[in-house]
């Protein structure tokens, strides 16, 4: 039992009662006062102290309960106080404003998620919107050139769907991991050519999520050639493929994107770099960058042909890495930015 606790306290007004009214009862006895005056002095002595405790427990009480339904009405910027007590209640202030951290987190990240989705969405529908206008009014001939603008417009709007329902799967933890052997540069090479195919396919109209650059040289490092490992290939695909949009927004005009891939330190674990020759992260902000919606501060973060993207991609390749028990972070590197990749490969068994 901790010394400032409830109950020690609550044992500590027992004895003090106990005490106050033996020492009264000493003195009754030897100075011959009538018992009735002695009970009521002890009555009304006790009743002070119980008032006195009684006071600095319910005080905190009612605190909590007056903030706790400002949070049910969701006023999450009420904080309770004293969660610096050495008692239970201490302990009951701390977790309540615990509570409302990461309520306040969470109702943030709501907004956050209509603001930025109405946001993404409006301008892929406007576009439709205009291209479909101008071919009903007789504006525009509805030849292949303008059936095209309209499908890419719709393109878009189908990868932001996908990307928010992979946000959804990670909230609600029903993504399930299937992980196997594969060879690694057959596997990265496929994941590279498709990104160029996708970007030289979309051609000048920016997509959500996407890199729409042909001037961004992609080279690919597997050492040694052999290389195997075992992951979830679809989603790693998720990771590499975010990474690699992820540098090339980021990279100069006809710059260098290199994926680079190691054996780990486990058995068909693995080691993956994606590395640009970009701005870089600032030091201060490299904690951020696998947040929602977080798309950076710098002046002019995106090369020419990029859009902002939805500030998801690094999040989902982040949580796809986490899914396998690995680790993404920014590494240190004398130019761009590198972002590591740890996979931990095979299970090791239980004994």
């Amino acid at each position: 039992m901790r010394p400032f606790s409830i109950k020690a306290k609550l044992g500590t007004l027992v004895v003090i009662s106990v005490f106050i009214t033996t020492g009264l009862l000493m003195v009754a006895l030897r100075t011959e006062t009538e018992l009735r005056f002695i009970t009521v002095f002890s009555m009304i002595a006790t009743l002070l102290i119980t008032q006195f405790v009684a006071h600095g427990l319910t005080a905190p009480l009612d605190e909590m309960n007056t903030v706790a339904k400002g949070i049910s009405h969701g006023d999450y910027t009420r904080r309770v106080s004293g969660a610096d007590r050495r008692d239970e209640l201490g302990d009951l202030a701390s977790t309540i404003n615990r509570m409302a951290d990461d309520l306040e987190a969470e109702d943030r990240h709501r907004k956050e998620l209509i603001a930025n989705v109405s946001h993404e969405l409006r301008t892929p529908i406007a576009a439709l919107r205009a291209v479909l206008e101008n071919v009903v009014d007789g504006v525009s001939p509805a030849d292949p050139e303008t059936m095209l603008t309209a499908l890419r417009q719709t393109e878009r709007l189908g990868r932001l769907t996908e990307t928010l329902l992979d946000l959804s799967r990670l909230d609600n933890g029903v993504v399930p991991l299937r992980s196997q052997r594969f060879e690694v540069w057959p596997y990265l090479s496929g994941v590279l050519k498709e990104a160029n195919l996708a970007s030289s396919r979309r051609g000048p109209i920016s997509g959500s999520g996407h890199h729409t650059r042909t001037d961004v040289h992609l080279h690919l490092d597997v050492s040694p050639p052999e290389l195997t490992a075992h992951a979830d290939a679809e989603r790693l695909h998720q990771v590499v493929a975010n990474l690699i949009d992820n540098a090339v927004k980021h990279s100069p005009p006809h710059g260098r994107v290199t994926v680079r891939a190691r054996r780990g330190a486990g058995p068909e674990s693995l080691d993956l770099e994606v590395q640009d020759e970009g701005p870089g992260i600032p030091e201060q902000e490299r904690h951020r960058v696998f947040e929602r919606f977080n798309r950076g501060t710098a002046q002019y973060p995106h090369g020419p042909g990029s859009d902002g993207g939805t500030g998801l991609g690094l999040a989902i390749a982040r949580w796809a890495v986490e899914l396998h028990g690995g680790r993404i972070g920014v590494a240190e590197s004398a130019r761009g930015c590198l972002i590591r990749v740890t996979l931990p490969g095979t299970p090791r068994p239980r004994h």
